[in-house]
């Protein structure tokens, strides 16, 4: 099965939060409430490094997903 990059989420068990789920390396959730981001890949710290400045593109992207998402339900 072919998954999308991002994939919008929530659950009512927390009625406030919106979660992005990253579906390709480095996989993460992120919750748009409060901008907790729980990653789902284990890191050596060489990867580490270099997840930091990736980290910021990936959070980036994710939230100009939910942006044109949002954007999108609002025209129909």
């Amino acid at each position: 099965m072919e998954l999308p990059k991002f994939i919008l989420g929530d659950n009512t068990d927390y009625p406030n939060a919106i979660f992005i789920i990253h579906t390709e390396y480095p996989q993460f959730i992120i919750n748009l409430e409060n901008d907790e981001v729980e990653w789902l890949e284990d890191f050596s710290a060489e990867d580490e490094k270099e997840l930091a400045t990736e980290a910021e593109n990936l959070i980036q992207a994710a939230n100009e997903f939910y942006d044109r998402e949002v954007s999108r339900y609002d025209e129909a």
